[in-house]
């Protein structure tokens, strides 16, 4: 299990970043992250793997405590999958996954035929193994995408961290990193994936975190947390969330009110009180 506890991050004193930020999650779920920009999401996530040192509180993982490790032995339990990433030469989609392997080489070594076994199994499992000897710069935006899971696969870690894997994207290439996503949570990964689409909730997720302005407004099961109540207090704008019925399901939608925040007006969408939101 993954343990987020009282988690505080500022740059400068006074000004906090995070505040009091708790969550947890085991294996085999997939926690999905809403919130506006600038709320501190992507702070949260470079907390998690190390790259900025927390002020307060713990991030423990099966009753380690992150903030003993190294960055190279945290990578062995915690993998990271971009929004997108610029490679400075055009490196073949099997050398980009093969990057994944560094976590568990000896300093000077070389690679051996059990990783080059790894990537294919990686490739294999995302469906795009055909893709393995093209150039990376030659992919489209969600055959990138694909690839950089894969390439998180291969550490071999428990945990994955996905900061918005659908962006950019277009309908049919969100899906299929939503599938993958499933996939992969069902092989026992523990996926914390940020989002700008709270459908995505719905659609994939176990759990749910709404997170404005640094405090955790509330957690728990999409339907529980995901309602049109907490979406219009999380981006300031009216939404609604609507049953929807398709091949004998119900489904629910998010449904932005653009005709009513206009009726509405600024003053009647008010943001949470961080001084008094529940940490979740």
């Amino acid at each position: 299990m993954l343990e987020v506890k009282h988690l505080e991050f500022y740059y400068r004193a006074g000004r906090p970043v995070l505040h009091d930020v708790s969550f947890q999650l085991d294996q085999g779920e997939i926690l999905c992250l809403l919130g506006p920009n600038g709320t501190g999401k992507t702070t949260l996530l470079n907390c998690l793997l190390g790259l900025r040192r927390q002020k307060g509180g713990t991030i423990v993982l099966d009753e380690t405590d992150l903030s003993h490790l190294r960055i190279k032995e945290r990578s062995k339990l915690m993998a990271y999958v971009p929004q997108s990433t610029g490679l400075a030469f055009s490196y073949e989609v099997q050398e980009v996954v093969m990057m994944g392997r560094v976590a568990h080489l000896a300093p000077g070594a070389a690679h051996t035929a059990k990783d080059r076994e790894i990537v294919m199994q990686a490739l294999e499992l995302l469906h795009v193994d055909h893709l393995a000897s093209r150039r990376f710069p030659e992919l489209s935006g969600g055959e990138r995408q694909m690839v950089l899971v894969a390439r998180a696969i291969v550490q071999q870690a428990e945990y994955l961290i996905l900061d918005e894997p659908t962006a950019n994207l277009d309908y049919s290439n969100q899906i299929r990193i939503l599938r993958a996503i499933r996939t992969l949570a069902r092989e026992g990964y523990g996926v914390l994936m940020t989002s700008h689409y709270p459908d995505h909730a719905f659609l994939a997720c176990s759990r749910a975190l709404l997170m404005r302005d640094g405090y955790v407004m509330c957690s728990g099961t999409p339907e529980e947390t995901v309602t049109g109540e907490s979406l219009t207090r999380l981006y300031n704008t009216p939404v609604a969330v609507s049953q929807a019925q398709a091949f004998g399901k119900e489904f629910q939608v998010c449904i932005p009110l653009m005709e009513t925040g206009d009726a509405l007006g600024e003053e009647n969408i008010t943001a949470p009180d961080a001084a008094s939101t529940p940490d979740g």
